[in-house]
């Protein structure tokens, strides 16, 4: 790791302490008898199964799209509309003989309001593709998006995933789901101080784990 990368991690590890500190020092718990609420441990896999989908699904339509996708009125269309129409459009189109939507509606709303967004934003990252490599041909292309791709993969992780745990928070409540996006709303609320330092740290350490180990060539 060379000094300039070494100096940025420190100065965000900085930053994520000063957010620890902060949640360690709050005032406690608004009534004595509140208690943090119970961790769903039953949104982890549906979550994981969301976030690993959409992981892997925006950077692939990207690499075959390219940068020009930053661009297409089509894709800007579906982009538009709010996480809170997509959760009531899924609600409305959900059959009554499946019963509740549940994680299951919970997770296609997530990515029908995700994926449009997250692909616009890898593919206005990626490089200008004329006059080169377009000029070496479609395997040269693809070959420079792949290696685009793969170095934006991390960042991207570690700036979108506290964006996506706001937009999970509104599709869970209007969906009735108790997930994770309620748990760090309910947990702010209450004051939990443990829960909300627990919170901040495995942010923290998927943040450092985006973090590139060498500084990328100029």
């Amino acid at each position: 790791m060379n000094r300039l990368v070494a100096r940025e991690t420190l100065q965000g590890a900085a930053v994520w302490g000063l957010g620890v500190a902060l949640a360690l020092t709050l005032p406690g718990a608004l009534w004595k008898s509140a208690q943090p609420p119970p961790f769903p441990f039953h949104a982890l896999l549906p979550t994981a199964l969301a976030l690993g989908s959409l992981s892997l699904a925006a950077p692939l339509a990207v690499w075959a799209g390219g940068p020009f996708l930053a661009t297409r009125r089509t894709l800007a269309l579906i982009e538009a509309p709010p996480d809170l129409l997509w959760a009531a459009l899924v609600l409305a189109l959900w059959p009554a003989a499946w019963g509740p939507p549940g994680m299951a509606g919970w997770t296609a709303a997530f990515l029908l309001a995700a994926l449009p967004g997250e692909m616009r934003w890898l593919a206005q990252a990626l490089p200008a593709e004329t006059p080169f490599p377009a000029a070496w041909g479609g395997e040269a292309v693809r070959r420079a998006r792949g290696l685009a791709l793969a170095r934006l993969w991390g960042p991207w992780l570690g700036a979108r995933l506290p964006l996506w745990l706001t937009a999970a928070l509104v599709i869970e409540r209007l969906l009735g789901v108790p997930g994770l996006g309620t748990d760090w709303m309910d947990r702010i609320a209450r004051r939990d101080r443990a829960g909300l330092t627990a919170w901040i740290l495995v942010l923290a350490v998927l943040w450092l784990l985006s973090r590139p180990l060498e500084r990328e060539p100029a």
